[in-house]
């Protein structure tokens, strides 16, 4: 559903088994992950936008990092729908969907992974021709169980959960024939950050790039 002309969120989906949830404390650091990810082969990530200097390390990335494939996280309203284009995100990741939410994305005609954890949620989404959405907070919401069970009467849906996915469940998620990704922050974990460990980042990403998914 929707492109920036470059990629459909479908073709996001598929650069990388994992997508990197990262939280920055400012841009030197934003931009050295962005740079130990794609070193890793991981070349996507999702800048969450709950710290005061996402906005600009989605500037510095875009314009330091221009290989990586850049998404906004924690998008929760149409403003911020703006401000992470404007500051050259190419896709919006959401953890909810609200109707305000739908539209400003659409408004931007920007790629978008919007969340649903309820059917309900799903069905609403599919009905304004998203095929690919954010599956939020996965463990808490009915983990692989709930995605397995949900491929029955919505087969054509393909999922990114997030929220309890980690390094020892990830594969058993990509094993789901509607899962096209997972979502996680491991591959950045805090201490590794804040110590500017990027050689640990770089190989947190390297051992992410071999998993694999089912999806085509």
């Amino acid at each position: 559903m929707s492109t920036d002309g470059d990629s459909t969120i479908e073709e996001i989906c598929r650069i990388s088994p994992v997508v990197p949830v990262v939280k920055v404390p400012n841009v030197e650091t934003a931009v050295n992950v962005a740079k130990a990810l794609v070193r890793g082969g991981v070349p996507v990530i999702e800048l969450t936008l709950r710290t005061s200097a996402a906005i600009d390390a989605i500037r510095a990335i875009t314009a330091e990092v221009p290989e990586i494939t850049l998404g906004a996280g924690t998008v929760t309203t149409p403003e911020q729908v703006f401000l992470a284009v404007e500051a050259g995100a190419r896709f919006i990741v959401s953890p909810g969907s609200p109707r305000e939410l739908q539209e400003a994305v659409l408004d931007a005609d920007i790629p978008a992974l919007l969340g649903a954890a309820t059917v309900c949620e799903m069905m609403q989404l599919a009905s304004r021709g998203w095929r690919s959405m954010k599956f939020f907070p996965a463990e808490a919401a009915g983990g692989m169980s709930y995605l397995s069970s949900v491929r029955g009467p919505l087969p054509d849906l393909q999922f990114c959960p997030t929220g309890g996915v980690n390094r020892k469940n990830a594969s058993e998620y990509l094993a789901l024939a509607n899962v096209a990704c997972v979502g996680g922050s491991w591959l950045t974990p805090e201490a590794a950050v804040e110590a500017g460990d990027w050689d640990t980042i770089e190989q947190l990403a390297r051992d992410a790039s071999q998993l694999r998914s089912r999806t085509p």
